[in-house]
């Protein structure tokens, strides 16, 4: 979210007082363990809160621009992330986080999360090998299909890799509430761990039939879109955060809206992106404390419809 809607924001709820919660109560909020899910397929546990790359990874060759990206990879690991999740369609994004990789050192904590695009099945591999090369990682933990492109061609590839240990999951993405029909064939018929889709308190199509195939099949859920590419942020910090945010541990709207996300129970992760450090950490602020209850969960989409 840019900066001037955070301080618009900010000034909200010191301008409010008692009616929002104050900013050095919020500050003294219990934090607790990290949040994480278990990936049914194998049970391994990872974070509630990822990083996505979209558009605020891709800034070519700018050695600045570069090394603030790396800075926001640093504060990520430090506050307990886990999955950074890129694509090839994302510009020059995989060379930069290869570029904050390198200048980190090895992150035991990284779950490196990547997609196949390209329309030809033949060229695959050699993209996928591509994209290993740009982050400088030994191998993949996911590969994900790119909104389902050539994915006739490209799934059984990726099912190849991960018997012979090239990668350790498969999935497809698709975003914007796009092919859920065919996203769900997919998941009914291919033995996927992942699947990516668009969930945010006002985008909630996947709760009708792509979240419940997912638990009933065994298979992990990616949110993406979870600010709506900041859109989301900039409508709801117009207005003060509500005082029953602190009963969810929450500072900031940014975390308030993550963890409505994450306390689906069928979803394992959400990946916000942003460009900044001190967004990153506010982001990562939802992967601590208590999550909302069906009640409130139920209060919090009344509440920003409303808004």
């Amino acid at each position: 979210m840019p900066d001037r809607y955070r301080r618009r924001l900010l000034g909200a709820l010191w301008a409010l007082g008692a009616s929002a919660v104050s900013l050095p109560a919020l500050a003294s909020l219990p934090r607790g363990d990290l949040l994480t899910r278990r990936i049914p397929s194998s049970g391994e546990a990872v974070p509630v809160v990822g990083l996505g790359t979209w558009i605020t990874f891709n800034v070519g060759n700018d050695p600045p621009a570069r090394d603030q990206r790396a800075a926001v990879m640093r504060a990520f690991f430090e506050a307990g992330g886990g999955m950074i999740d890129s694509s090839p369609m994302y510009g020059s994004s995989q060379e930069v986080i290869g570029h904050g990789l390198a200048k980190l050192g090895v992150q035991r904590s990284l779950f490196s999360a990547d997609k196949v695009w390209i329309g030809s099945g033949a060229r695959g591999r050699e993209q996928m090998e591509e994209s290993r090369r740009r982050w400088g990682v030994p191998r993949f933990d996911l590969m994900q299909v790119h909104n389902l492109l050539s994915w006739q061609a490209h799934l059984p590839v990726l099912l190849e890799m991960k018997a012979a240990g090239q990668v350790r999951y498969v999935g497809i993405t698709t975003s914007e509430g796009r092919r859920h029909r065919e996203i769900e064939e997919v998941m009914r018929g291919h033995p996927i761990d992942f699947v990516q889709v668009t969930y945010n308190v006002l985008d909630r199509e996947v709760e009708e039939r792509i979240l419940p195939v997912a638990r009933d099949r065994g298979i992990a859920v990616i949110a993406n879109r979870p600010f709506r590419e900041g859109a989301l942020i900039r409508s709801v910090a117009r207005h003060p955060l509500p005082a029953w945010a602190a009963d969810i541990d929450c500072a900031n709207w940014a975390q308030l809206l993550l963890k409505f996300i994450v306390s689906h129970p069928d979803v394992t992760c959400a990946i916000p992106a942003t460009s900044s450090v001190a967004h990153v950490r506010e982001n990562m602020g939802a992967s601590r404390g208590r999550l909302p209850d069906a009640a409130m969960r139920r209060r919090m989409i009344d509440h920003v419809e409303r808004l």
